[in-house]
Parts: structure tokens; C-alpha cells; sequence
């Protein structure tokens, strides 16, 4: 699991300067290099999932090939190297809106493995109750919550997560200084003003991944100001169990008084008729993805 925006990086000047200002240059860099899917970046990150034959989600900004709106999105990549999934964030949060549009419904699913049933949504998207809901109805066992949130209120937040639907959270977090950004990045000594640099220090991102348990405890992190991969083995038994106590969508739930509709149509600007009425389209999200086209 990667961060939020990992590829091809977290737009930075949205949280260290004032927004729409003299940022066109950094858009420009940003929706040049979204990933398009498929596309070749797309093929080079399934090929880092097919290489050792691991399942890899990632956080990345991606567009449309043809399209302007970059949007804040998590890819799943199977270990055949093929797409299995990719969930764009519902609601850009606060100056996240200048860069990033929004998802629709129709990427709000739950993965299954074959030997765990993966999912999640994207920083601030965790403090969506209904959005959670909907998922843990698809029989999430771990949640994944990439995300640029910092301190321990966030961890409180993925430990609360664990608890509420009793199963694993892994919340990844970008860890960045301000001498990590290359010399030659345009307009790089106007990324930081002083007065961010006098409040923030120099951690643009300072890390806070974590990996919870079921029952809300800390398995490991958070990590913070340094690079670190976490690795822990998850038995998945333990969800079971500590669903026997509480389980949000089974015996601890009340259709019969709460009732959760969801629209999970996807929204295209476009809605072409092609072919014999009531043909319906191929699905394109499990093509390969292979290599540069």
C-alpha cells in the first residue's frame, strides 16, 4: 500500500501558499504527468505488482486521456499485473478543490483477493459515515486509508475505524522535507514561504502510517519524519472473532429502522447509444494494462 497522490506526487503549493496564486505553472506539471489508465504509467505499476506477484494499491492523481480534471484516485493492481479496481475520492477536501474534482458512486466497491476482502476511501472521505457503511456492507476485512492527515487525532480516527467494523486498518501516509524537493522543481524557492516555514518546519509531510487491529490496538506506528516500510501479518480470524461481539452490518444493525440507499451509476459527461438497443458495453476494468502504448 502507497499514499495518497503518491504518483506522481502530492501537489504541496495547495497547502504551503495561498491558493490560485501563481500556481499555474504546478497544474500544468501535475495534469502532464496524472496517470491515464490505461496508459504507461498505469502498465509499469502493474508490472511492479506482476514482477513478484503482490497485490499493490496506490494512491495516485489520474485524468481522463483526453480530459483536464484530475481527480484524487486509489488503483488496485492484482499480482497478474491486471487493473482490479480504482476508487476516485467522492469529496476533494478544503484547497484540495483547486486541483482535484470529484468521484461518483459507481467506484465505491470492495475487492476480493481470493484470500481477503480489501477496501477503503481516502483521507478526509473516512469521516464520510454512509460511505464507510456502504463498504463495510461488502465485507471489508482490511481497510486501507491512504491519506495526508497528520497527528494523533488521524490515528484516532483509524483505530475508531477498526473498532467500528472490527477488522484491519493500514493508514499510509507521504513522508517529505523541504530538501527533498529537487533543486530544478519551477519555482521551487516560492513552494515555502517563510511565514508556513516559521509555523510548519520543514516536514511538508511529515508521515503517520499505521497499522491497527481489530480491536482498535496500535500494531504498529505511527511513523513519523522518516522513511519506513511496516509490515505486520494480519490473521484474518481475528476479525471474526471480534465481529462476534459487534458486527455493523449483521446482528448489531437495524434495517428495520435505518435504511442506506446507494447510487452507484457511474457519471460520465457523455452517455452514447451504440449498437442494438439494450446492448450493454464491455467492462474495461479488468483489461491488461502490459506496457507503454
Amino acid at each position: 500500500m502507497l499514499p495518497e497522490a503518491f504518483v506522481p506526487g502530492t501537489p504541496i503549493w495547495i497547502d504551503t501558499r495561498p491558493i490560485w496564486d501563481g500556481d499555474e505553472e504546478w497544474f500544468t506539471l501535475l495534469a502532464e504527468n496524472a496517470v491515464v489508465v490505461p496508459g504507461p504509467v498505469a502498465g509499469r505499476l502493474a508490472a511492479i505488482a506482476a514482477e513478484p506477484g503482490v497485490w499493490l494499491v496506490v494512491g495516485v492523481s489520474e485524468r481522463e486521456r483526453h480530459g483536464a480534471t484530475i481527480y484524487n484516485t486509489m488503483l488496485y493492481f492484482s499480482p497478474a499485473g491486471r487493473l482490479a479496481g480504482r476508487h476516485r475520492k467522492l469529496v476533494p477536501t478544503g484547497s484540495e478543490r483547486t486541483v482535484w474534482g470529484m468521484g461518483d458512486g459507481s467506484t465505491l466497491k470492495v475487492i476480493d483477493t481470493g484470500t481477503v476482502r480489501i477496501g477503503g476511501l481516502t483521507c478526509w472521505e473516512n469521516y464520510m459515515p454512509l460511505a464507510r457503511f456502504h463498504l463495510y456492507a461488502q465485507g471489508v476485512q482490511v481497510w486501507l486509508a491512504p491519506t495526508l492527515a497528520l497527528g494523533d487525532g488521524w490515528v484516532a480516527t483509524m483505530r475508531h475505524i477498526a473498532r467500528e467494523n472490527r477488522m484491519f486498518v493500514i493508514g499510509v501516509n507521504p513522508v517529505l522535507h523541504t530538501d527533498q524537493v529537487p533543486t530544478g522543481f519551477p519555482g521551487r524557492d516560492q513552494l515555502f514561504l517563510p511565514e508556513y516555514l516559521a509555523g510548519n518546519g520543514p516536514w511538508v509531510e511529515e508521515g503517520n502510517t499505521v497499522i491497527v487491529s481489530p480491536d482498535g490496538s496500535l500494531m504498529a506506528g505511527p511513523v513519523r519524519q522518516r522513511e519506513e516500510t511496516l509490515i505486520a501479518d494480519l490473521n484474518l480470524r481475528a476479525v471474526a472473532v471480534q465481529r462476534r461481539h459487534m458486527d455493523p452490518v449483521g446482528h448489531y444493525n437495524r434495517p428495520d429502522v435505518f435504511r442506506l440507499h446507494v447510487d452507484t451509476r457511474p457519471r460520465p459527461a457523455v452517455t452514447e447509444t451504440v449498437g442494438p438497443a439494450g446492448q450493454a458495453g464491455p467492462e474495461p476494468s479488468d483489461e491488461p494494462l502490459g506496457g507503454p502504448r
